[in-house]
């Protein structure tokens, strides 16, 4: 059985990617050219959907995400 959402998301940190992302002052064209230099290949308009919660996020990804930010995994996933 494949799960595709969960409370009509595809994803539970995007809210989080967010709240960081601003904070740092980064935009979604600056987060993803970090995440590339992390080998992680995404485009801005992937941040965006990650963001609003329309695009699921791969383990790698989430790991990269966290060591762009600057914070964990628990955090992300609000654990």
């Amino acid at each position: 059985m494949k799960i595709y959402d969960y409370n009509g998301k595809k994803n539970i940190s995007g809210e989080r990617i967010k709240e960081v992302r601003r904070r740092l002052g980064l935009s979604q064209e600056n987060l993803a050219a970090r995440l590339q230099l992390e080998g992680v290949i995404i485009e801005r308009d992937s941040v965006s959907r990650i963001e609003i919660g329309t695009r699921f996020i791969a383990d790698y990804e989430l790991l990269a995400l966290c060591k762009v930010l600057g914070v964990t995994p628990e955090y992300l996933l609000g654990i």
